[in-house]
């Protein structure tokens, strides 16, 4: 059983003990459709779906690619503003100009390196899709098509070249990076973002907002007039009092 697995099986056990609402919560996931797409990935992990065959054979994985893809787009467009899904499109390209660079700087010779270069990438992925993205949902989207963008660059590359190969579009050990990079960037996330909610006094809830935002008409009712134990009735309830003196 390869590392990919092993994460979306421990990252399935947390999401059906409860234990990552807070995080899908920020991601605007339920925990059940969390469950769906990581038993989609587990499933789809073991499926190569044949698009071509010839000079250069392409194959595409349906759990280290289309569905991860899908999932990817499907939390980038529930994003919170416009500038979230532009920073979360930045960060995937970002991401995928990181590693590719990496495979291009870096020769990792088979016997010679203490990690496995793919997890590396997946490492390496996960850090710079955060620092692009900074938030959950734009940091995931940025991993995960950061690193798929990499499998495609690889494809375009031995295209160009006409170079005899066959490329797995999210298969083999990309699954894995996939994986590992999509866990590290929500997980640096989750730890800073609840680090700087703290340093700024904690998140600020719905109802908060809504008073923040009404903050001219706060201390009114439906009609306009004042509400009970506003500051206007205290003042009026003062006058009242010192007349009657």
């Amino acid at each position: 059983m390869t590392i990919g697995l092993v994460i979306l099986l421990a990252v399935s056990v947390l999401v059906f003990l409860g234990l990552t609402h807070r995080v899908l919560d920020r991601m605007h996931l339920t925990d059940r459709q969390a469950l769906v797409a990581l038993g989609l990935m587990l499933v789809g992990s073991f499926i190569d779906v044949p698009v071509y065959r010839g000079l250069q054979s392409v194959t595409v994985n349906l759990g280290g690619a289309v569905v991860p893809i899908v999932l990817a787009i499907y939390v980038l467009a529930r994003a919170d503003t416009p500038l979230e899904t532009g920073r979360g499109v930045l960060s995937a390209i970002i991401t995928g100009i990181a590693v590719f660079a990496l495979t291009r700087l870096f020769t990792f010779e088979e016997g010679r390196t203490i990690l496995d270069p793919l997890y590396a990438f997946g490492l390496v992925a996960g850090v710079v899709a955060y620092l692009a993205g900074r938030s959950r949902r734009a940091a995931f989207a940025g991993a995960v098509l950061g690193v798929v963008l990499l499998d495609v660059a690889h494809l375009v590359e031995v295209a160009t070249r006409r170079m005899p190969a066959t490329v797995h579009l999210g298969g083999a050990g990309v699954f894995d990076a996939v994986v590992i990079a999509a866990v590290v960037a929500v997980g640096l996330a989750e730890i800073f973002g609840e680090a700087m909610e703290r340093v700024q006094g904690g998140p600020v809830s719905n109802v908060e907002r809504e008073v923040r935002v009404d903050s001219p008409i706060a201390g009114k009712g439906p009609a306009g007039g004042a509400q009970e134990g506003s500051p206007t009735q205290q003042r009026s309830a003062g006058r009242d009092d010192s007349d009657r003196l």
